[in-house]
């Protein structure tokens, strides 16, 4: 089942079951009224406002940390592109002859680098190209140490192109782990669960009439099921309607702009 038809069943459920419970609220406390005609809600006030008060700041925790998490994976979009885009740039430290077999490596590197994240949300296939993407880096490296310690390197070399070549590694798996990085999953179910409860304390105290207010009700039900959507679907930028994929291009324009030079340089 894809993230998306998940994601729509689980609020979908939600959304019933708000219903539910409202209905089982309201039917609970007016079978409570028949019983005792003259009870009152003392003291339930205070109740209702801790639940309310506890299931807005809960969404308002999940929305928050979600936004930032998103915010945070496309930031390091751009400081791989960045870091890459450096360690590119230095190649021009080394001697002549190392230069097209390091650029050409470097040029495929950020294919499988973006293949990886193209290929989700087939797990398998990304894998794939994340491992490829690690055997390239390894072969970068090796390649990066001869030449800067080749005779007609320049003196810098060392110290500039291999700490750029360290952060474009590092950054994968910073990248790698920043997908990974999501609330436990016991948030998502307590989320679920005052939801509900919620639902049952404001069914119960939705009396005032004979007539059920379905307006109510319903919009009640939907506004905090579209809420939880969002939030899921932010939490999972790479799986949803909500996407990361637009900063890819970044990376793409780097793509294109390592073609264009490999193809200058060859023709010189």
């Amino acid at each position: 089942m894809s993230h998306e038809l998940m994601v729509f069943f689980l609020t979908s459920g939600l959304f019933l079951g708000m219903l539910l419970f409202l209905e089982i609220g309201r039917r609970t406390s007016l079978r409570r009224l028949k019983q005792d005609s003259g009870a009152t809600g003392e003291g339930v006030g205070a109740v209702d406002g801790a639940v309310f008060a506890l299931l807005g700041l809960l969404l308002a925790f999940t929305f928050s940390g979600a936004s930032a998490r998103f915010d945070m994976r496309r930031e390091l979009i751009i400081e791989e592109t960045n870091d890459i885009g450096t360690a590119y740039l230095r190649l021009d430290l080394l001697p002549a002859e190392f230069q097209p077999a390091l650029r050409e490596s470097f040029r495929r590197y950020l294919d499988a680098r973006i293949d990886v994240y193209q290929k989700l949300p087939d797990v398998a296939a990304a894998q794939g190209s994340l491992a490829k993407a690690n055997e390239l880096q390894s072969e970068i490296w090796r390649q990066a140490v001869v030449a800067s310690q080749a005779k007609g390197a320049a003196a810098a070399a060392p110290i500039l192109l291999l700490p750029a070549l360290n952060a474009m590694i590092d950054i994968t798996t910073t990248r790698t782990m920043a997908t990974q990085m999501h609330p436990p999953l016991v948030v998502f179910v307590m989320l679920f669960a005052l939801a509900l409860a919620a639902s049952l304390l404001a069914g119960f105290g939705m009396t005032g009439g004979r007539v059920r207010s379905w307006f109510h009700m319903t919009g009640f039900a939907l506004v905090m099921a579209v809420a939880v959507y969002v939030i899921l679907d932010i939490e999972y930028p790479r799986l949803g309607l909500i996407r990361v994929d637009a900063f890819d291009q970044v990376l793409m324009d780097l793509r294109e702009s390592m073609k264009r030079d490999i193809q200058v340089r060859g023709q010189r």
